[in-house]
């Protein structure tokens, strides 16, 4: 599909250190629940707003290559690990702006980071480039509250994603793996092999 013929596209970009399965079932409910063309998984280049390194961008780019192979139109998109400096989620949806002309852009992010979100780099322009999607385990009625009104859409569209209960994050995961935990269960097969035979995630 060109992007002239793709009139719904979708962005979800986070660390990704490692991609879960959680993070999949978030692809998965945006293609659904949308209905988008297109989503694009995009891993962050240099996380300013982190206060720990990330692993190196050719692994968590393999990771998700790997990960998100099961998931039917979305495609792992490398423009942030190209960038020099900070990368910026408003740099991105004003590319995809000007890649796919006059579609309608859907922004995914999980609860943690539509909480964060007034801190993002020119947060106000967020909500007017794109649809501001929150995948939440809660009730429908319960999205926007969530949000603790940090999120910066004045005038702007937020729309909720619904999920199964899962208590995977990825923070919890580095933890198993640097205690020499098997993480099999959390993960695909493939992005657990992957890790193994990579050593990520080692204590030092």
């Amino acid at each position: 599909m060109s992007g002239l013929q793709a009139r719904k596209i979708g962005l979800f970009g986070g660390a990704f250190d490692p991609p879960h399965r959680t993070h999949v079932a978030v692809a998965q409910a945006a293609l659904e629940q949308l209905g988008l063309d297109i989503l694009h998984v995009v891993p962050t280049g240099f996380a300013w707003h982190k206060q720990r390194l990330l692993t190196a961008a050719e692994h968590r780019l393999e990771m998700c290559r790997l990960a998100f192979a099961v998931v039917d139109r979305a495609v792992v998109d490398d423009r942030e690990t190209r960038r020099s400096g900070p990368t910026y989620t408003i740099d991105t949806l004003h590319e995809l702006q000007a890649q796919y002309q006059g579609a309608q852009l859907y922004l995914i992010m999980g609860q943690d980071q539509a909480k964060a979100l007034a801190s993002w780099h020119h947060a106000d322009e967020l909500g007017r480039a794109a649809i501001i999607c929150v995948a939440s385990r809660a009730e429908v009625g319960t999205v926007a509250a969530s949000a603790d009104g940090s999120l910066p859409l004045h005038g702007s569209t937020l729309q909720p994603l619904q999920l199964p209960p899962s208590p995977l994050n990825a923070t919890e995961i580095r933890d198993l793996l640097s205690r020499g935990q098997s993480v099999a269960p959390l993960v695909f097969e493939s992005v657990a092999r992957y890790i193994d035979q990579h050593h990520l995630y080692q204590a030092d």
